[in-house]
C-alpha cells in the first residue's frame, strides 16, 4: 500500500523580483533559446541604478510513493524566466548587458541541475515533503550567494573582461552538469 504525495513549489530569484510561478508567459530554460530584449516585458524602474532586472528561478514538483518501506520519488525540476517581472532601460541596453541578464537565467538552470543531482542521490524517508523542501532551500541559498558574487565580480556587467570570463565559466559548467 503506497502513500502518494505531490507538491508544486516555486521561487523566483534574481537581483530583485515580484513574480509568480503561475505567470502564463514564463519561458522554460532551453539551450537553444537565448533571451532577447523583447522578452523583458515589465516597466523599467527609472530610479533604479541598474540597467536591467532578470526574474528567473527554479520550480519543482514531485510525487512519492512508499513501496515496501522505501520511498520512491519522481521529481521534475526546471528553471524559468519570467518576462512580466523582468525589465530593462532602453537607453542603456547593449549586448554585454543582455549577456549578463542571460547568465542570471543560465545560473538558475545550473542550480536546477545541481538540485536534480542532489534529489537523485538522496535517500528519502517518509518525510519526503520536508526533505525535498530542505534540499530546495539549500539550493536557493547557494544560488543567491552565487548570483550575488556574479554581480559583484562583474560589477553588473560593467567589467567586460570579467563578464566574458563568467560567460565562459557558466557555459562550461552547463556542459558538465546535466
Amino acid at each position: 500500500m503506497g502513500l502518494l504525495r505531490s507538491l508544486f513549489l516555486c521561487i523566483i530569484l534574481a537581483t530583485a523580483v515580484n513574480g509568480n510561478c503561475q505567470e502564463e508567459n514564463a519561458i522554460k530554460w532551453d539551450p537553444d533559446h537565448r533571451l532577447r530584449w523583447s522578452d523583458f516585458k515589465a516597466q523599467p524602474q527609472e530610479n533604479s541604478p541598474v540597467a536591467a532586472i532578470t526574474a528567473s528561478g527554479i520550480a519543482y514538483r514531485f510525487s512519492a510513493m512508499e513501496n515496501r518501506g522505501r520511498m520512491e520519488v519522481d521529481c521534475t525540476i526546471d528553471s524559468f524566466f519570467f518576462p512580466e517581472s523582468s525589465w530593462y532601460k532602453r537607453e542603456t541596453a547593449n549586448d554585454i548587458i543582455l549577456s549578463h541578464e542571460q547568465l542570471h537565467f543560465d545560473i538558475s538552470e545550473l542550480f536546477a541541475r545541481k538540485m536534480r543531482e542532489r534529489v537523485e542521490s538522496y535517500s528519502f524517508s517518509s518525510n519526503v515533503k520536508a526533505e525535498m523542501n530542505g534540499i530546495y532551500e539549500q539550493i536557493i541559498r547557494e544560488m543567491r550567494t552565487f548570483q550575488k558574487r556574479y554581480d559583484e565580480e562583474t560589477n553588473f556587467s560593467r567589467e567586460v573582461e570579467k563578464q566574458l570570463e563568467w560567460n565562459r565559466k557558466i557555459s562550461s559548467e552547463l556542459k558538465t552538469i546535466h
